[in-house]
């Protein structure tokens, strides 16, 4: 497990390097004059060409580049020509509430496709199997800004059951901690803003999961099947165990191992499809902030966003490479 672990750190700077290059190079291509942004809409053409210098911005590409790697490697992420901060003090503003989106949207996600997995394996093929299968297909297929807005629609302004934007009500003050509006909430003992808080993450969380509810559905289904079918679970019907347990105690924990990788990217990808989520619902999050990013040509903050997104994505492979393996002894025979 050790070796396995080093192997995995040793693949990941290289990953990093070249999410790191690709997105400077691509962020070039964005229409748009940095240092005409920075200096503001009505500064005249010497107080831009000011700014051109005080960004770097009159240096040849590569050097560009250069000097951003070589700040990058002192931690340093640049400054944001649009919020005149740090873009690390922005993304540790911002980070935690796409984190509370994600957390919530994933607990939506196994609330749903684990028991609609194990109901379609145990009654593959009949009506039910058809039924939530197309359901979920169709939660999968719709677009996340429609699926947003006819949610806002249906219980925001016509049920009146949600809120439609925000993260919390107006004026009400939640003392920052973590920066995630509930659990701020939860640590200062107000329990009521903490109903209230989750009330604003609900529909987010909602429309965020519906696409992935339907890959890990599908894919636990199929894991859930080939268990079935196998003889251990053969000899447990034929000792009397129930349905409800060949499920539960055999099906469940060995189809879930190979479902796992797809769990652990799954968060990854939600956190990297938050864009569209939180624009449409008013939450500050990172996906906001890089959209805002690109829109501004703010170089640093782009890069910088979509570092942030692909060090998670790498991690969190790196955490189930090592946790499949611990989970499986087969595969922990495999790697030795």
């Amino acid at each position: 497990m050790i070796r396995l672990a080093f192997r995995r750190l040793l693949m990941t700077p290289p990953v990093i390097f070249s999410i790191v290059t690709l997105v400077f190079f691509m962020t070039q291509l964005i229409p748009g004059d940095q240092a005409r942004i920075a200096a503001g809409r009505d500064a005249t053409i010497e107080q831009v060409e000011a700014m051109r210098i005080k960004l770097g911005l009159d240096s040849p590409l590569y050097i560009q580049f250069g000097q951003y790697l070589d700040r990058l490697l002192h931690g340093d992420l640049g400054t944001s020509v649009f919020t005149y901060r740090p873009v690390l003090t922005d993304l540790a503003d911002v980070l935690p509430s796409s984190i509370e989106l994600v957390c919530l949207a994933m607990i939506i996600n196994l609330a749903i496709s684990l028991p609609a997995a194990m109901l379609t394996a145990a009654y593959r093929g009949r009506r039910i199997d058809r039924t939530v299968r197309i359901f979920v297909l169709f939660g999968g297929t719709v677009p996340v800004f429609w699926l947003g807005l006819t949610l806002q629609n249906l219980f925001g302004a016509r049920l009146q059951m949600l809120p439609i934007a925000g993260q919390h009500k107006s004026g009400e003050i939640v003392p920052r901690r973590t920066g995630a509006t509930t659990v701020d909430s939860l640590l200062s003992g107000d329990f009521s803003i903490f109903l209230d808080s989750l009330t604003y993450v609900i529909l987010p969380a909602l429309t965020l999961s519906c696409a992935f509810i339907a890959v890990l559905t599908r894919t636990l289904r199929s894991s859930m099947i080939g268990v079935l079918d196998s003889d251990f679970v053969m000899v447990a019907r034929a000792k009397g165990a129930s349905n409800l347990r060949v499920l539960v105690r055999h099906a469940l924990p060995n189809a879930a191992i190979p479902t796992l990788t797809i769990v652990g990217m799954q968060v990854g990808w939600m956190l990297g499809s938050t864009i569209l989520v939180e624009s449409i619902f008013g939450r500050q999050g990172i996906g906001s902030y890089a959209m805002t990013a690109v829109l501004q040509k703010d170089i640093f903050a782009v890069i910088a966003a979509v570092l942030i997104l692909g060090i998670a994505f790498t991690l969190l492979n790196l955490i189930v490479d090592l946790l499949v393996p611990i989970i499986d002894p087969r595969l922990r025979r495999s790697h030795g």
